[in-house]
């Protein structure tokens, strides 16, 4: 196979919608009005907190199968962040019920995702591209994962516990924050 050939397979990867990572996506939004119902109508925390491990083992796998069999698309980009904090966004509300300081990773995030949406239109508009994530982000991703999955599953989570990891969790999504936001300025200005 030679380079063109390569190039030809991704270009026509990247247009594509139908594929197992985007199907893998909607699957998980799919999971997120049954997370809801699980933690606050039935607290079945433990089913809740299965449910919420299956959704990030799906993002993982949808991540791999899209960089191995080189079926990373546009519209990949795009459905599997929003997939990503759709989850994580009903998962802290829902645990807000329950843990007060929620508030806090949760409004960082809010705050983020605008601003990540805002520039990311202003990038794709100006050159074309759709940006993926970078280590801060997933790293964020996976400590607010962890974070969320504590509290389902130990129901009655010490307090100095509880605090200690929704503030790490904080920390790195302020740093991931921060982060993207020096890529996608430097990117706006065309460096």
């Amino acid at each position: 196979m030679t380079n063109e050939d390569t190039d030809s397979i991704v270009a026509d990867s990247r247009g594509k919608i139908l594929t197992i990572p985007n199907l893998l996506s909607v699957f998980r939004l799919c999971l997120i009005p049954l997370l809801v119902w699980l933690y606050c109508w039935k607290q079945a925390y433990a089913w809740t907190g299965s449910i919420l491990i299956l959704s990030g083992v799906t993002d993982l796998l949808d991540g791999y199968i899209a960089r191995r069999f080189n079926a990373v698309s546009d519209l990949g980009k795009v459905l599997d962040p929003v997939a990503d904090k759709l989850t994580q966004g009903a998962m802290l509300l829902c645990l807000l019920t329950r843990f007060p300081l929620m508030w806090l990773p949760l409004s960082l995030m809010v705050v983020r995702e605008l601003f990540m949406a805002t520039t990311g239109l202003w990038i794709i508009r100006k050159t074309g591209r759709v940006l993926g994530a970078e280590w801060h982000g997933k790293a964020a991703t996976v400590l607010l994962y962890a974070a969320m999955i504590l509290h389902v599953f130990w129901y009655a989570i010490p307090e100095m516990v509880s605090m200690l990891s929704i503030a790490i969790c904080a920390v790195m999504i302020a740093v991931s924050f921060v982060l993207y936001g020096i890529r996608n300025i430097q990117v706006l200005k065309g460096g």
